[in-house]
């Protein structure tokens, strides 16, 4: 499977170099987000790897100086499935780092078996929303310090990882930890929490209009990846195996990822996949929904509305 019907990948496209540009990832040790980690350090950034394993993702961050000669590869412990660790990955990162500019989150889990994070929340839904949510916003302000102290064309922005998913999702409003009796199904909930992505992203957009921040999204293509590691259905294990010749690498996946983490002129708000900018399903594009959404997030996280 080729990137951008057959042209040349983007990261091999773009000259962009990131010297004195901060850079993190959640989800930075495997898959997708390691080799955007690869890439950015391989650009002279400096790059905080977000991740719940600190053994793993220091022998990541040790291969990743050895391959770019960037000994500014640092990390951050981070379980996005626990609020309190978010909080104190962005009380770490904000009292130790002294700029930030671009901010992606990549991390994500798929087709769990149903269960609850640390907070009592759907363990999809949790981590791949709420998680980013918290984050985000408390990472938000260090992202518009570098805005306002911008020198350059580059400005600082926000990368969400999404999926085609979105498409497939319903947002649950009256039972968004799926805790009415068979309600629960792992695709449904994955779906749900992918369309949380999009409608966070558009109003984020919205919220950040004038900031000099940007937000966009994105769909990585059906990646080789271990993201469905969770998943215990029988059928998918053999999907999966029987998929395996046409999926995408994890290098051919983040190519949209570095796209939107450096290229100039995108749509905030903006909806990409393979490079491109692409309309996302309806149900993301619903303003009332996006309103809605974002004032259930703060919440569920215990932050102030404005």
């Amino acid at each position: 499977m080729h990137i951008n019907s057959g042209m040349a990948p983007y990261s091999t496209k773009t000259k962009t170099r990131l010297e004195g540009r901060c850079v993190a990832i959640t989800g930075a040790n495997s898959g997708l987000g390691k080799v955007t980690a690869l890439d950015l350090a391989g650009r002279g950034a400096r790059v905080l790897l977000l991740c719940r394993s600190k053994e793993k993702t220091l022998a990541v961050a040790s291969e990743i100086k050895t391959a770019t000669g960037n000994e500014q590869v640092i990390f951050y412990q981070l379980d996005l499935s626990s609020l309190r660790s978010v909080r104190e990955c962005a009380e770490e990162i904000t009292s130790k780092e002294e700029r930030l500019d671009i901010l992606i989150n990549n991390a994500g889990v798929a087709n769990c078996p149903q269960s609850k994070t640390e907070d009592g929340f759907e363990l999809q839904f949790g981590t791949n929303h709420l998680g980013h949510f918290l984050l985000t916003e408390l990472l938000l302000p260090m992202l518009k310090k570098s805005a306002t102290a911008a020198s350059s064309g580059f400005h600082p922005r926000i990368v969400i990882v999404s999926s085609l998913a979105h498409e497939y999702g319903e947002m649950r409003w009256d039972d968004m930890n799926y805790e009415k009796k068979g309600s629960y199904g792992e695709v449904k909930a994955y779906s749900m929490s992918k369309l949380a992505n999009l409608l966070h992203t558009k109003e984020l957009a919205r919220r950040l209009e004038g900031t000099g921040v940007s937000v966009y999204a994105l769909h990585p293509g059906v990646v080789d990846t271990d993201v469905f590691r969770h998943s215990k259905a029988a059928w998918y294990g053999f999907m999966v195996s029987m998929m395996k010749p046409f999926l995408r690498s994890p290098l051919q996946g983040a190519q949209t990822s570095l796209y939107c983490a450096m290229e100039e002129g995108l749509v905030n708000g903006g909806y990409y996949v393979d490079c491109k900018e692409k309309t996302p399903h309806r149900k993301a594009r619903d303003e009332e929904d996006q309103k809605r959404l974002w004032k259930l997030s703060e919440e569920m996280v215990g932050i102030s509305a404005e």
